[in-house]
């Protein structure tokens, strides 16, 4: 996982100031290329005060890349970049650099570092007061009273509330609170960092994937933070649908090296940009049978008596081409995936009749992670298991699997079954096949005596947004999205009954989340039994029916989704 830390930058030189009635962030004209690839293309944007920006796109289009440029981390090829003066950012970066020595809330409370030292300079003319007499006095008593108002502007004598408050929200507990910097894992540490750059109030947040290693819980705290109680600006980039529908007013798009603006939330967004590509796409179309129609003339013409006309012709065309030519849209074609047949299962795929299960912490002590837990999973059901991090959701499946013995209870599998498990490792890849030649070892494997093309290969690369060359990459020099598009192609062709997706989505983006839930769909011809550990929301909504609630102290909880299922209800 990408773990994140927290700064707040000062202005770069590559800033300059501009009047208040400007922006707070100005970028004109970005170019910035790796190589060969271009990854901005003379990119304008802008982001006023108080303004909520999310950026979207697919992996690898430059969200992150001109995050870092306006954070300053990033320079860029050419271009301009301004801001007002005085202006503080906070920007949630990809390197952690938390102090090792101070324990999870001391790190915490660093946020508030000009605070103490404006107390400490209260404290001296405090000091000093004592025997002042006359004007220097005055000029204390002066003094005294700026200091108490940069020390109420900063946060006052109350900070302790707020830290705690912060952390709480963020998923922390008390007994946490004194743990060193070094004992804290890698998400912990993330969320650490977050929990810093909130505390900090800067005028301005870019937060890259906020929500990475937070829980549901977690992800409601963030969502009313951000949109109830932080008043600056914020540039988000997020693959948590509910998260950018909640908190920002305008999406902008990463495409080709160009930035694309949509007003409105993310759901918006989509309305919106379905019909631009549609009118694009028209408008392309047209275009091009206009061209075919001249080229068609100019060839039939262009020998015979009509030869000086069709040359004219043909010149035309070619200013037309250079001066006019409409650029064909980026699409993401229609998911068209025929799904092998599995073998229908028992009418019960699992159950389990008041199981139990604890695991002794480091301390010694017991957590309790399910109690006395009855459930019955049919055939064809979809469930959806949210619950904290560290609540226990994979190893009740594990559970229920019989791969790990309930403490107390019973666990019962169904017959005819046929389980495909997703996990975060993708151990099971060669890592030097081509994604090609990995989806045919799969589906050949999983599937004898059933012969299938390199042809039948491609569509299924191409249903999980594998285009072109990149379905010939070798997958050692895939990204762990990538490898996890692979892993979730290969298994919904594996003719599996019962699919077990724990966290499917944590390395993909959005588009690769929404072909998921296409391809997991009744619509689509997949039939089996579903059982989804997550924390997104968006996919549980889109593809459960069940849902199953972990507490984190013991207490399960399940239940049937109706009509528009809504996890963060």
């Amino acid at each position: 996982p990408t773990t994140h830390a927290a700064s707040t930058l000062p202005p770069s030189s590559l800033r300059h100031s501009v009047t208040p009635t400007m922006p707070v962030i100005a970028a004109s004209n970005i170019v910035l290329t790796y190589g060969v690839d271009i990854i901005l293309d003379e990119c304008d944007f802008t982001l006023e005060q108080g303004e909520r920006v999310g950026f979207v796109g697919r992996n690898g289009t430059g969200k992150t890349t001109l995050m870092k440029v306006l954070a300053g981390v990033l320079q860029p090829d050419s271009g301009t970049i301004s801001m007002q003066r005085g202006l503080r950012i906070g920007y949630l970066r990809q390197d952690p650099n938390l102090p090792p020595d101070e324990t999870l809330r001391e790190a915490a409370e660093a946020a508030f570092a000009t605070l103490h030292d404006l107390h400490k300079q209260l404290h001296v003319v405090y000091h000093d007061m004592e025997t002042a007499t006359g004007e220097t006095l005055k000029r204390l008593m002066k003094k005294q009273e700026a200091l108490d108002h940069d020390i109420e502007a900063a946060g006052g004598y109350a900070i302790d509330h707020k830290i705690d408050a912060v952390l709480h929200g963020l998923g922390f507990t008390d007994a946490q609170f004194e743990l060193p910097v070094t004992k804290l894992s890698g998400g912990q540490k993330a969320r650490l960092s977050l929990a810093r750059l909130l505390l900090e109030e800067p005028d301005v947040l870019l937060l890259d994937e906020p929500t990475n290693h937070l829980d549901i819980e977690g992800r409601l705290w963030l969502e009313n933070y951000l949109k109830n109680e932080f008043h600056g600006a914020i540039l988000m980039i997020s693959h948590d649908r509910y998260l950018l529908d909640a908190v920002v007013h305008r999406i902008v798009e990463t495409e080709q090296g160009r930035l694309i603006d949509y007003p409105g939330d993310y759901t918006a967004f989509r309305t919106i940009r379905a019909d631009r590509r549609l009118t694009q796409h028209r408008a392309y179309e047209k275009q091009q049978g206009k061209f075919r129609k001249e080229e068609e003339y100019i060839r039939r013409f262009k020998a015979g008596q009509r030869a000086k006309q069709a040359k004219g012709r043909e010149a035309r065309l070619d200013r037309e081409k250079d001066q006019e030519l409409l650029e064909r849209p980026m699409e993401l074609a229609q998911l068209r995936l025929t799904l092998p047949k599995s073998e229908k299962s028992a009418d019960v795929v699992a159950s389990a009749k008041e199981i139990s299960k604890t695991y002794l912490r480091e301390d010694g002590t017991n957590k309790v992670l399910f109690k006395d837990l009855s459930l019955s999973i049919t055939r064809g059901e979809r469930w959806g298991i949210v619950g904290p991090n560290g609540a226990g959701k994979t190893t009740l499946v594990r559970t229920l699997l019989g791969e790990v013995p309930p403490d107390s209870g019973k666990c019962s599998l169904g017959t005819r079954l046929s389980v495909g498990y997703f996990s975060q490792t993708h151990d099971h890849l060669d890592l030097d096949l081509t994604i090609i030649q990995q989806l045919m070892r799969t589906i050949q494997k999983e599937n004898p005596g059933v012969q299938i093309s390199e042809q039948q290969a491609r569509d299924l690369a191409g249903a999980f947004l594998f285009s072109g060359d990149d379905q010939q990459k070798q997958l050692q020099f895939l990204s762990g999205g990538e490898r996890a598009r692979v892993s979730l192609a290969g298994l919904l062709a594996s003719a599996r009954n019962l699919l077990i997706l724990d966290e499917p989505t944590n390395h993909l983006d959005i588009p690769s989340a929404e072909r998921l839930e296409e391809a997991l769909s009744l619509t689509n011809g997949f039939e089996g039994t579903v059982l989804i550990i997550s924390h997104d929301r968006a996919l549980i909504d889109a593809v459960c029916d069940h849902l199953l609630v972990l507490d984190g102290n013991g207490g399960c909880k399940a239940c049937l989704l109706y009509t528009s299922p809504s996890p963060r209800d």
